[in-house]
Order: structure tokens, then C-alpha cells, then sequence
């Protein structure tokens, strides 16, 4: 199984709460009706996070950087599943690709390919 993770900022207009509804509210629908589109994504997740002191004291206890606004992970079958070839899965990630670019930071994001290891 391949995922793709995004760690996601929202663009600085946007407060974390209108960028958690809108990429909840919006965006997750939209990811939801393409997937007759996109029958490759097995399974498609946004973890927001929970800003306030419990993660602000994980971030210092590790002298981390500021915390992305959430992230994505979307589950493939494999790294040929990712081919989008066909007309139809290229309009719908054209489309995915637009909407982020609406509430998404793209140059301050995080986007890339996992394998995932079990340990427990």
C-alpha cells in the first residue's frame, strides 16, 4: 500500500478555523464525489489539528517547528496506481489541484509518497 501524505498550511487570509470548516465542509465532498473518477484512492483522510497548549508543548519538547494546519493522507494500491493518464482522472485531480489552491498554502505545504511499516 502507497500513501500520499500532505501536510497542509492554510493560506494567511484564513483563520485555522475557516480553513478546517472550508477543507472539511468543501473540499472533503468534492474529494468524495471525484472518487468515481479517482476508483485508484482505497481510502482518503484529513487529520485537523488541535492547536492550543497540548500541542504547543509537544512542538517545544521537541523544539519543532510551528505545526502544519493538518494533513491529508490518501491510500493507493500500489505506485502504478498512481498513473492518471486517463482524461477522466486528469480533470478530477485538475479539479482537486484548483480548489486546494483556493485555502491550501501550496508553496508552504508538504506533499509526498509513503510505504507504510506497521509497528503495532
Amino acid at each position: 500500500m502507497v500513501k500520499l501524505v500532505f501536510c497542509c498550511r492554510r493560506k494567511p487570509d484564513l483563520s485555522v478555523e475557516q480553513f478546517q470548516e472550508r477543507w472539511l465542509e468543501v473540499h472533503g465532498p468534492l474529494v468524495k464525489r471525484l472518487r468515481v473518477q479517482l476508483p485508484q484512492m482505497v481510502r482518503y483522510v484529513q487529520s485537523h489539528t488541535l492547536m492550543g497548549p497540548a500541542t504547543d508543548l509537544v512542538t517545544r519538547s521537541r523544539g519543532a517547528k510551528e505545526p502544519y494546519d493538518g494533513i491529508t493522507e490518501v491510500w493507493f494500491p500500489s505506485l502504478e496506481a498512481l498513473d492518471m493518464s486517463e482524461p477522466e482522472a486528469v480533470d478530477a485531480a485538475r479539479q482537486l489541484l484548483e480548489d486546494e489552491g483556493k485555502f491550501i498554502d501550496l508553496p508552504n505545504s508538504a506533499v509526498f509518497l509513503t510505504e507504510e511499516h506497521e509497528i503495532f
